[in-house]
């Protein structure tokens, strides 16, 4: 049964796109995030060993919360690594095995391009009348902003 929350068809069907975009892109975030987590090595290996464990938390609730408003807006959250490669703004490296740096900066890379393609999304949210989602995808900003932040202490 299609929700009947005053958004046409259209707008929902906007909405749950952009949302799949979206967590395709924290899907592959957490993976890499993850991927940093296990393979971190060197002098400040376990406070980045713990850094990264509480970004990719963060991330999952994210995920989870991205497919729960899919669902809220009468979607169906994709649930394969192939469709969230189909549908991710984001490169992956595979087979390459940064040191600190390249994670740091790999992840702030991410993290800032999420930033920038939110602010995308907020404003097109906005112009299809959808004031949950674009409330929903600033909080998400939000998170992206801070994690970005951190994350760039490091490398100052």
């Amino acid at each position: 049964m299609q929700p009947a929350i005053g958004l046409t068809e259209k707008s929902l069907s906007k909405s749950i796109q952009m949302l799949t975009v979206l967590l395709s892109d924290e899907v592959i975030l957490y993976t890499k995030t993850r991927n940093f987590h296990w393979n971190v090595a060197g002098e400040s290996f376990m406070e980045l060993h713990k850094l990264f464990q509480n970004q990719y938390s963060a991330l999952e609730e994210t995920i989870d919360t991205v497919a729960e408003r899919i669902g809220k807006l009468g979607g169906k959250a994709i649930g394969t690594m192939k469709e969230f490669l189909e549908n991710t703004r984001l490169k992956e490296n595979p087979g390459v095995y940064a040191a600190q740096k390249g994670m740091l900066m790999d992840l702030v890379n991410d993290h800032q391009m999420v930033i920038v393609e939110l602010r995308k999304d907020i404003a097109s949210s906005e112009t299809n009348g959808d004031a949950g989602t674009t409330d929903f995808l600033t909080g998400i900003l939000e998170y992206h902003e801070t994690t970005a932040w951190i994350l760039r202490r490091y490398l100052n």
